[in-house]
């Protein structure tokens, strides 16, 4: 085969980028759907090998494929096809645009990454693990190089299934008999180099191999020779990873090394237990809890020697992740489905796909010491920002573009990528307007240098949309997410995790355009396609199925979204936890849900219950558990109990005065919230001066015409009337029509 070969009268062969023991990788093209592809070749078996066992092999490549083809997650590679083409099976994949691990670790010159990224890394990799698991597939030789970071910072597992070939029971003699490698011993579990059954906590033991190398910069046993690394894996405990890198959280720390036990019953359990652990440091470390890692056991021994398996025998150490520098292929190269791309991945996995694209030959090439102390400082930025820092964050982005501008030029995708963060965080620090006109000049020059249907123009044409959506521009939005959409689906298909996310904010904008039955029927077909790509626990496919409920309860169908905030809560419970903040935001719906279908006593508890688990996670004065005080009170009024509501009224109101200002519209809520009560309680005129100050603040911030200020001025007239001043009432009921009548023109 060569360049230009088409397979199958489809598959287009356009250049090889990489080469292993089982056969290659081509970069290719789809001609029926015009999309990128990798296309993976078994490399045929010649004449030495009997025809019983090319049968075999052949069988369980398709076996396998098949296996792969049915995994439908965001971190695992899409296998779109396979079969067989003169003589050679193939595997047809999508192209990952970015670096695998291995790279991302040599580019590093053997520094260890930061410590954000690997904890980001690791949660992704865990997810993709847990759901994988969950098929009762095994991988058997995770490693840096079968790990792919892509340009938006999106962690892909690859060679889910084909990895298990050289490795089934049976088969582990007759294929190192071919020369096929059996996997580099840096990474291989104890029970993989004694020849025991191995399950997906053999899996774990890589993921923690992969993670200490990350973390700290060399495997947890660096050692020159092959039978000494496995001798290792199997005998010797690992040092700390903090002995290597003081500055590691200790939480992850411990994570390494329990994921590093000799036996698997003293790992985690699984995958998910796993992201959890991951999650609950990452925010909680001093809550994580500890398992106990293997004592140190007597090696087997004949002769004063250690006894391995007789196919280690011979074996090499393979390459580690860090090498002496740069090479001409991938670590693995049948694993390498990247061509050339900048070297460090900009993204942070955010909605938005911050990517960048390949470099074009006219542009120059950087001084590399340079380029490396922009790109680490561009990668601190990002990490501001995971930190919300969002100012601090802003500045060291705006600074990285200048000077990558000067060096690189200004339509350099390594440039552009920094002005995209810097619009990021101008979003996140309330300047939309500002934010939307720094996403239209990254919009403009990438089109101009990348084309319009780029996955890193779609990507910030996206963003633009979502920022006109905050602005209150929601016809725009549509028109911009429409657009975006019907590229994404051309080009990367109706069911890759960015068309899907796509068509989510298509939804949540219908729903701001007030197309409420549009809105419910988009999220529940969105929810549907999340559940069979990502699964239906993962966070993608929950945020959706919200969505649903939040829509259902627009439409009064209140019993329905009831049921789906509660499912929605207990599956956020499992997947991130019972203080994430995303599965305290479905609770707080719950009660929601609760109050309105008159269930005010369950509301009541259910909010008290969020409550307190907020005050401990989050504090008392954060803004959401002031929110959920206040539905407390709202439910204390429904049940008649007034005077309580009056005084939680009181105390929120004068809470988020502190915390959020006195015009923030929670606060003048609570002050609204405080009349109510007031007037129920027969103190309308106490009731009349909070009913004014929320109507003159409204008018102050949003203008005399906006709908929450008429409101708040038909409130002061109601007031009025019960005070019995109905001539002041009528005139401000005139006044309020008039405003209404031309807010309507």
């Amino acid at each position: 085969m060569g360049d230009g070969t088409l397979i199958q009268g489809r598959y287009r062969l356009l250049e090889r980028i990489g080469r292993g023991g089982m056969g290659e990788v081509w970069r290719a093209r789809d001609e029926s759907l015009g999309r990128r592809i990798a296309v993976k070749c078994l490399k045929p078996l010649g004449t030495q090998h009997d025809h019983s066992f090319t049968r075999v092999l052949r069988e369980r490549f398709r076996r396998e494929a098949r296996v792969a083809a049915a995994l439908q997650h965001r971190g695992v590679t899409v296998v779109h096809d396979f079969g067989e083409w003169d003589g050679v099976l193939f595997l047809v994949m999508e192209l990952l645009e970015g670096n695998d691990l291995s790279r991302l670790l040599e580019d590093n010159k053997g520094h260890p990454l930061p410590v954000a990224d690997v904890v980001d890394i690791a949660e992704q990799v865990a997810s993709a693990l847990a759901y994988t698991h969950e098929q009762g597939i095994v991988h058997r030789d995770l490693k840096p190089a079968n790990i792919v970071r892509t340009a938006d910072g999106t962690v892909k597992i690859c060679d889910f299934g084909i990895a298990r070939l050289g490795h089934d029971a049976g088969f582990t003699a007759r294929l190192t008999g071919t020369g096929i490698a059996m996997g580099t011993p840096h990474y291989m579990s104890p029970e993989q180099i004694g020849g025991d059954e191995v399950d997906r906590r053999s899996d774990l033991y890589s993921l923690g191999c992969v993670l200490y190398e990350m973390a700290t910069g060399v495997p947890p046993f660096d050692l020159g020779d092959a039978w000494a690394i496995l001798v290792g894996h199997r005998d010797t405990e690992p040092e700390p990873p903090r002995t290597h890198r003081a500055e590691l959280p200790r939480y992850l720390d411990r994570i390494i090394l329990d994921l590093l036990a000799k036996r698997p019953e003293q790992r985690p359990d699984d995958a998910g237990e796993l992201g959890r652990r991951i999650t609950a440091g990452r925010t909680a470390p001093e809550r994580v809890p500890a398992l106990a890692t293997a004592r140190p056991r007597t090696p087997r021994q004949v002769g004063g020697r250690a006894v391995l398996p007789s196919w280690t025998h011979g074996m090499t150490t393979g390459h580690k992740a860090t090498g002496p520098g740069p090479r001409a292929t991938p670590p693995d190269p049948g694993a390498g489905l990247s061509g050339e791309w900048i070297p460090r991945p900009t993204g942070d996995g955010t909605d938005g796909g911050r990517t960048v694209g390949p470099v074009p030959d006219e542009w120059p090439e950087p001084a590399s010491e340079a380029a490396a102390g922009l790109a680490e400082r561009h990668n601190a930025a990002l990490s501001l920002g995971r930190l919300g820092r969002w100012e601090e964050a802003g500045r060291a982005h705006r600074a990285v573009a200048a000077e990558r501008e000067r060096l690189l030029g200004p339509d350099h995708p390594d440039t552009l990528a920094s002005r995209y963060e810097a619009a990021f965080t101008l979003g996140r620090t309330g300047r939309a307007a500002d934010a939307l006109r720094a996403y239209k000049g990254v919009a403009q020059a990438r089109i101009r240098t990348l084309g319009a249907d780029h996955a890193d123009t779609l990507a910030v044409r996206q963003e633009m949309a979502y920022t006109l959506g905050r602005l209150g521009r929601h016809t725009d939005a549509h028109q911009v997410y429409t657009s975006v959409l019907t590229a994404r689906e051309r080009t990367m298909g109706a069911d890759h995790p960015d068309t899907l996310r796509c068509r989510h904010n298509l939804a949540f904008n219908l729903g701001r355009l007030g197309r409420t039955e549009d809105a419910h029927r988009m999220a529940r077909e969105v929810a549907a396609a999340r559940a069979r790509v990502l699964g239906p626990g993962h966070p993608d496919t929950l945020v959706t199925r919200y969505e649903v409920a939040y829509e259902l309860g627009r439409l009064d169908r209140w019993q329905e979204a009831l049921a789906t905030y509660r499912e929605v809560a207990a599956a956020r419970a499992r997947a991130l936890g019972p203080d994430h903040p995303d599965t305290f935001a479905a609770r707080y719906e719950t009660g929601v849900a609760l109050g309105r279908l008159g269930r005010c006593a369950e509301a009541l508890t259910a909010y008290e219950a969020l409550i307190a688990d907020r005050a401990r996670a989050q504090g008392a004065d954060h803004p959401e558990t002031l929110r959920a005080r206040h539905g407390r009170g709202v439910n204390l009024g429904r049940l008649g109990r007034w005077g309580e509501a009056l005084e939680e009224a009181r105390a929120v109101c004068a809470a988020r005065g502190r915390v959020l200002g006195p015009d923030h519209p929670d606060t003048l809520v609570s002050h609204r919230e405080v009349a109510v009560a007031l007037g129920w309680l027969g103190r309308w005129a106490a009731a009349l001066t909070e009913y004014r100050l929320v109507a003159a603040a409204r008018e102050r911030v949003l203008g005399p015409d906006r709908p929450d200020t008429l409101v708040a001025r038909d409130d002061e007239a109601h007031c009025l009337e019960q005070l019995g001043r109905a001539a002041e009432a009528a005139e401000l009921y005139r006044r309020v029509a008039a405003l209404r009548s031309v807010a309507a023109r």
